[in-house]
């Protein structure tokens, strides 16, 4: 069984089981589903919202997928989202540049921001063996309450202290074409961004010597050593990159789909890139194809709501199950050998 249709069927059983929650507490699953997926697709306007929940998404989950295929557990990719946002919201505060310079600026910024976030674990995991889940979380904390902090001090908003000024126009990533062309929604130029990513980690994970070494490392540590590759900056390397995807996510987040910072909030968003690039298969375009159908989960629940009254958390609970179903696959598998290893001996009892 490929990893493709292990995905398929936690999202199948995932799907069945928010149907049995919905019948079991006296609702109409059928019901449910449909206004799930008009709420994330039902015209223009809300399928560019889709786009828009779903662009953080792809790169966290992209985050999270790059480390895991290069043997590193990723946790702080909420933190490297916030960190990256933070210095991207900051240069969008502070310099007067045309607006593409402007933005391109920005763009590098949180990525550095998010990828220097990221190599003090890397670092620590190579020079030490310190485990970068730990070090990683220690690390979402960190930014936590670095940006609780800066932010207030030094970039207050001009009515609320609890968040940053707004970001000029300029400093945006909202394009009018794009919105006019999806009636109003607030898609904004983060998606391009995060397919970019998408293809960019595709071909340097797939077809370059780096991306080899890479995955090597992952595979196994010290064979890779043997050969001759270099692990310990394979690991901060990989760090890196990592980081900086999910600093993007930040870009995205903080420049297109918000205007500002709130302090006292981790992004979600990192931690549900792990949930992402898990039933994505840490593939670039498998976390692309999973993103946009969390998207559609978490811009419809809302619409479910409204229209029925069947509670949002039903939602949460389907994405909970298939986050379940996608990180036991190989229950699924061994499930599915059995009864192939049962077909085949009732088949050869019939002979």
């Amino acid at each position: 069984m490929n990893n493709s249709v292990k995905s398929l069927l936690a999202v199948l059983f995932g799907l069945i089981a928010g149907a049995l929650l919905m019948a079991l507490t006296g609702h109409n699953p059928v019901e449910g589903y449909k206004y799930l997926l008009q709420g994330g697709l039902k015209n223009p306007e809300r399928i560019g919202n889709t786009l828009a929940t779903a662009t953080p998404l792809i790169l966290t989950g992209l985050s999270v997928a790059f480390a895991f295929r290069t043997g590193l557990f990723n946790i702080g990719a909420a933190g490297q989202m916030l960190f990256g946002g933070f210095c991207a919201t900051a240069v969008g505060l502070s310099l007067d540049l045309p607006r593409a310079l402007l933005l391109l600026v920005m763009v590098l910024v949180g990525f550095i921001g998010g990828a220097l976030w990221a190599v003090v674990p890397g670092f620590l995991k190579a020079k030490y063996n310190v485990h970068e889940v730990v070090s990683t979380i220690m690390m979402n904390w960190t930014a936590y309450w670095t940006v609780y902090y800066v932010i207030p001090g030094y970039f207050k908003g001009a009515s609320l202290e609890t968040e940053s000024r707004q970001l000029p126009p300029e400093a945006m990533l909202h394009q009018q074409w794009l919105s006019d062309m999806f009636q109003g929604s607030y898609v904004n130029l983060g998606f391009f961004i995060a397919v970019i990513a998408v293809l960019v980690v595709a071909f340097l994970i797939n077809k370059t010597t780096l991306g080899y070494e890479l995955k090597a490392v992952g595979f196994n540590r010290h064979a890779s050593e043997y050969a001759g590759i270099a692990v310990k900056r394979s690991i901060v390397l990989s760090m890196f990159i990592s980081g900086g995807l999910a600093g993007l996510a930040g870009v995205a987040q903080y420049a297109g789909n918000a205007s500002s910072m709130q302090i006292g909030i981790l992004p979600s968003q990192g931690f549900d890139g792990i949930a992402v690039a898990l039933l994505g298969i840490n593939a670039p375009i498998g976390v692309l194809v999973s993103a946009l159908f969390f998207g559609i989960l978490y811009s419809g629940r809302g619409f479910m709501n409204a229209m029925t009254e069947i509670p949002p958390e039903i939602a949460d609970s389907i994405i909970a199950i298939i986050i379940y179903f996608a990180a036991t696959s190989i229950l699924i598998e061994r499930l599915y050998r059995k009864l192939k290893l049962r077909r085949a001996a009732n088949k050869k009892q019939g002979e």
